[in-house]
């Protein structure tokens, strides 16, 4: 009898133990988790009812089945209900109007989803994700057109374009080009109305720029900007290295900046200081000079730009200088975007127009350097100075001197490195130095602009 009793508290126990490894092994088994799938959906709270809705869905175990439905107060559509083909930890779905219907007179939808895992857990039947999305219904593109623009860019050169985009559900306002770039336009003079500079990079053989409106519920409108293209061919220089500047200005650049840290070889340092350290010094200013406010502007009339008294030219905007060293060649190569204007030892430089100073720091190649924002995506830079009177964040008006001319950078000697830019792109200096060139292609287009504007 005491041997019964024995083997009936063993097999007690051994029960006893199993139920607790099952219930850990439930707890804490992958094939358990207890989490219900993660959805994102594309669109929030409007919809076109024409350009699918991307719905996205993750879980750990994979996902079982998927279904959607749409439905308004007198209709419902089941637009999607799978079987999900594999135990894939994410999946992807689209959700499209029910066939053959294109239009519906609810204003709104209400889109369902439900989606049910692979896990054991819940007696084997997963977890399930439910949640419904009201989504007004709109079919309407932005109403967009061009008020007024440039009648030519050129090459490496600037324009405006004023516009009109209209809809009560806008969402962004873009102007793309051909090569990638977007400008961004800033509401001008009352609203509604919108202007924006363009750039056409030096880079790049062609431009084009069409401004685009679009609402949140995925509506877009399109215009192109009837803009005529002027090329112009800018000079390209073989430079030849020469042992002096090498042991000279390079070595000495070579000691200070962190990219060529361990590095001896001189012709390697000059490839890493023109390439590799100009590269990163240019990725800050086109991040500075990228930002463009949306604060309603009544007006833009900049005054031509004489930043240095009697300044020389001393090296052109959009030199193409490939170099070279004892019978090597190409070696390394950069475009010059910017003007080199010298007049005497540490001259004073000034700004022609008021702006904020948005940067004055040393910047690598580019030495000490305050950039000035002058409003509309409108900035200037002042590189190489030997000393700098401004500070970020200051106010700056007509004819304050802000900096002197110097050899701070990469710089062979005292001058200013004058630099354009507009929304992150250098432009050529001499347009915005150039009155007339400033009457025909920005203040004419403005004023021809306020005149239609000031009608409505």
């Amino acid at each position: 009898m005491r041997r019964g009793r024995n083997n009936s508290g063993l097999i007690g126990w051994i029960i006893g133990a199993a139920v607790i490894g099952i219930f850990a092994f439930m707890g804490f088994s992958p094939l358990f988790e207890r989490d219900e799938p993660k959805v994102s959906i594309s669109q929030q709270g409007y919809w076109n009812f024409r350009d699918p809705i991307h719905v996205n869905v993750e879980d750990a175990s994979g996902l079982k089945s998927f279904r959607a439905t749409i439905t308004t107060p007198h209709d419902e559509w089941v637009v999607s209900d799978q079987t999900a083909p594999a135990k894939e930890v994410k999946q992807a779905f689209d959700i499209l109007p029910p066939n053959g219907v294109r239009r519906v007179e609810a204003a709104s939808v209400v889109l369902k989803i439900e989606a049910t895992d692979n896990s054991l857990w819940g007696l084997f039947m997963g977890n399930t994700y439910k949640e419904e999305f009201t989504l007004v219904i709109d079919q309407h593109q932005p109403s967009l057109s061009i008020v007024a623009n440039s009648y030519k860019i050129q090459k490496g050169g600037s324009a405006i374009v004023v516009f009109k985009a209209e809809d009560a559900n806008l969402e962004s306002l873009k102007i793309q080009t051909n090569f990638g770039k977007t400008f961004i336009a800033q509401p001008f003079i009352k609203k509604g109305y919108y202007a924006s500079l363009v750039a056409w990079p030096v880079q790049e053989a062609s431009f084009s720029a069409t401004v685009v409106a679009r609402d949140k519920a995925g509506n877009e409108a399109k215009s192109g900007v009837p803009f005529r293209l002027k090329d112009h061919a800018y000079k390209v220089s073989n430079i030849e290295l020469s042992d002096q500047f090498l042991e000279g200005k390079i070595a000495e650049l070579a000691n200070t900046y962190e990219q060529t840290a361990g590095v001896d070889d001189r012709l390697q340092q000059f490839s890493i200081i023109n390439e590799k350290v100009r590269s990163d010094n240019e990725k800050i200013i086109h991040d500075i000079t990228s930002k463009v406010s949306q604060t309603l502007i009544p007006d833009f009339r900049p005054a031509p730009f004489y930043p240095l008294v009697n300044g020389q030219k001393v090296a052109d905007f959009g030199d193409h200088r490939i170099y070279s060293y004892k019978g090597k060649e190409d070696l390394s190569n950069a475009y010059h975007m910017g003007l080199d204007l010298a007049s005497v030892h540490m001259g004073v430089i000034t700004s022609s127009n008021s702006g904020k100073v948005v940067f004055s720091q040393p910047n690598g190649i580019y030495g000490n350097l305050p950039i000035i924002d002058h409003g509309l995506g409108l900035f200037t830079l002042y590189g190489h100075c030997s000393e700098v009177n401004v500070q970020e964040g200051d106010t700056i008006v007509p004819g304050q001197q802000i900096a002197k001319s110097g050899l701070s950078g990469y710089a062979m000697g005292d001058h200013l490195h004058f630099g354009i830019l507009v929304q992150g792109i250098e432009v050529r200096p001499e347009e915005w130095m150039d009155s007339k060139w400033i009457a025909d292609n920005i203040t004419s287009v403005i004023d021809t602009a306020k005149v239609f504007i000031n009608q409505r």
